[in-house]
């Protein structure tokens, strides 16, 4: 399986713009810029979408891990924060809150730190994951 993405750049790295689109058509020419990375300008950025693949392959992994070991939940509520450091992706910080009728913590957060470890998306990425497991 393969999906691809294009980005467009125009200009300068602070002075240009660029325009994102996607296979599926969710991002269609989304804007983004040296505001919208570094400032808080109208548009999205690389880390942004990071964080959004990071935060889906994780509740999708989480919830097959769930289901592997007998357990099905009701919601996986996952968000992620993606941190720059120095010209660099250092940090993924994961913070998941799901509701799982009959787990009790302690199989919970083994079953979470599995799919920490086991999303294809964790393993693509090189920087420290972090993860903040907790039962609604």
């Amino acid at each position: 399986m393969k999906r691809n993405a294009t980005a467009v750049w125009k200009g300068t790295g602070k002075e240009g713009t660029g325009t994102m689109k996607t296979q599926s058509g969710v991002l269609d020419n989304a804007q983004y810029s040296y505001t919208t990375r570094f400032e808080n300008g109208t548009g999205t950025n690389p880390e942004e979408l990071m964080a959004a693949a990071h935060a889906g392959c994780f509740s999708m992994k989480l919830s097959f891990v769930l289901q592997a070991a007998g357990f099905t939940a009701e919601e996986i509520h996952t968000d992620c924060h993606i941190s720059l450091e120095n010209g660099a992706i250092a940090k993924s910080e994961l913070i998941v809150r799901a509701t799982v009728p009959g787990i009790d913590a302690a199989k919970f957060q083994e079953c979470a730190e599995d799919a920490k470890a086991n999303c294809p998306v964790s393993k693509a990425y090189n920087c420290e994951i972090t993860l903040e497991a907790t039962l609604a």
